[in-house]
């Protein structure tokens, strides 16, 4: 007896074909394809080539729009509408030194703010928010959606893992996109973070969206470009977005790596920190609030007199961790020198991240294991003077071999001249919606 297969709809080799030369897929064929793919019909090199086609031609917006709805059918949709309090979550691309979600989500659930942040792993040059958290023993990462409730629930944030039923196609083509160069584009980069932020059941998100040397996009027009058509994606979907447009050219704060980024983030929760660190925070927070219905309420105040620190410890507890324990401390630490006499003009982000990841505080590939001690300090800010033989950075890692290799990267890292740079706003633009 012959089992015959489904007659499908479209032929993906059409699609491949048709995008290949500009031309623009239907809603219905949108749909079909990621379903396709999921199922297996659609094969990876398949997909692969229309991955490519779409970087190197782009997407109308109503494709966009249609590849989010289709990757949020995929899986299942959370809601949070019974907590209590307004749930309005965060999102950052991603940069070196950005800490910001560790005293954030604290701070806002010390305020009456539902937080369900859903964070990722480092990968390259930049770091990720889990793999900091994961140097505090017995933190964990990994909850279940009922954990996940019963935390915001107690506690008013979370940050974990997203499940694997959250826009699990979303999960199949970015594991795709990243081995086959196709990961730097808006319209894929749009609808693999609103999928998921969508899906997660938020009734407000705000979006950090960074651009500079340390940013995936290190042009401020494509970030633009990325964050208008996120904040257009939220709106057509109901949920609440606002962009703000950040400056990643240099590290955010002195810490990078992970555990030195989580003291960093502790000092920030005590009323302390570096000034750029404590600027974004309050700026994220203030968006958060007004999205929340909060817009009089002045978060500052909550980073000074211990309210946020209280959140953050009940956080950590109620994922396992231990507040109070060590955090890993490096075996081997080293001092890099200024070179010349002057004054600072840049702080090379990306070479810090690349100094900080060949550290061993960063993966090449994912799973790969990260050392939680290794990372960069940074010393200097732009506007600094120095003298031949002041310590610039301060660069720690587990294992002798690394630490040549992560110096290495940091040799030109830091700019000396002779005018006062002129500075640049750390947040550089607002957008809202329509």
């Amino acid at each position: 007896m012959n089992t015959r297969l489904p007659v499908e709809p479209y032929d993906v080799v059409d699609l491949i074909t048709r995008k290949r030369f500009a031309g623009a897929l239907s809603d219905a064929e949108v749909a079909w394809l990621i379903d396709a793919y999921v199922r297996g019909v659609v094969a990876p090199e398949q997909m692969s080539a229309l991955l490519m086609a779409i970087v190197i031609q782009g997407m109308e917006p109503a494709e966009i729009r249609a590849l989010t709805a289709a990757m949020i059918a995929s899986g299942e949709r959370l809601d949070f509408s019974g907590l209590g309090r307004p749930a309005i979550d965060k999102h950052s691309t991603g940069g070196v030194g950005d800490k910001i979600t560790l005293p954030l989500v604290p701070l806002l659930a010390s305020l009456g703010v539902a937080v369900p942040q859903l964070s990722g792993r480092g990968l390259g040059h930049t770091g990720g928010t889990l793999d900091k958290l994961e140097s505090i023993p017995g933190w964990r990462a990994a909850l279940t959606n009922d954990e996940m409730r019963r935390v915001l629930r107690d506690v008013g944030g979370v940050i974990c893992a997203a499940g694997t039923g959250l826009a699990p196609a979303d999960r199949a083509m970015y594991a795709l996109r990243d081995v086959t160069g196709t990961v730097a584009s808006v319209p894929l980069i749009a609808s693999s973070i609103m999928s998921k932020k969508i899906a997660e059941g938020a009734s407000g998100l705000v979006l950090d969206v960074k651009f500079g040397s340390g940013a995936f996009l290190p042009d401020q027009l494509q970030a633009t470009e990325l964050a208008e058509t996120m904040v257009r994606l939220g709106q057509d979907s109901g949920l609440r977005t606002v962009a703000l447009i950040t400056d990643m050219d240099a590290p955010l704060g002195r810490a990078v790596g992970n555990a030195n980024e989580v003291r960093e983030s502790v000092e920030v929760l005590s009323g302390g920190g570096p000034a750029d660190v404590v600027e974004l925070t309050l700026a994220l927070a203030r968006e958060m609030l007004d999205l929340a219905g909060m817009r009089d309420v002045d978060p500052a105040p909550a980073l000074r007199d211990g309210r946020a620190l209280a959140s953050w410890r009940e956080l950590i507890m109620a994922q396992g961790g231990d507040p109070d324990a060590p955090l890993p401390v490096a075996r081997e630490t080293e001092t890099v020198r200024a070179t010349s006499d002057g004054i600072v003009q840049r702080v090379d982000a990306r070479a810090v991240g690349i100094g900080a990841w060949r550290l061993g505080a960063g993966r090449a590939r994912p799973g790969d294991p990260v050392e939680h001690a290794a990372g960069v300090e940074v010393l200097v800010r732009p506007g600094d003077r120095v003298r031949a033989g002041d310590p610039v950075f301060e660069v720690s890692c587990d294992e002798e071999g690394r630490m040549a290799r992560g110096i290495a990267a940091l040799a030109a890292a830091v700019e000396v001249g002779d005018a006062v740079p002129t500075r640049r706003p750390l947040v550089a633009a607002r957008i809202a919606e329509a």
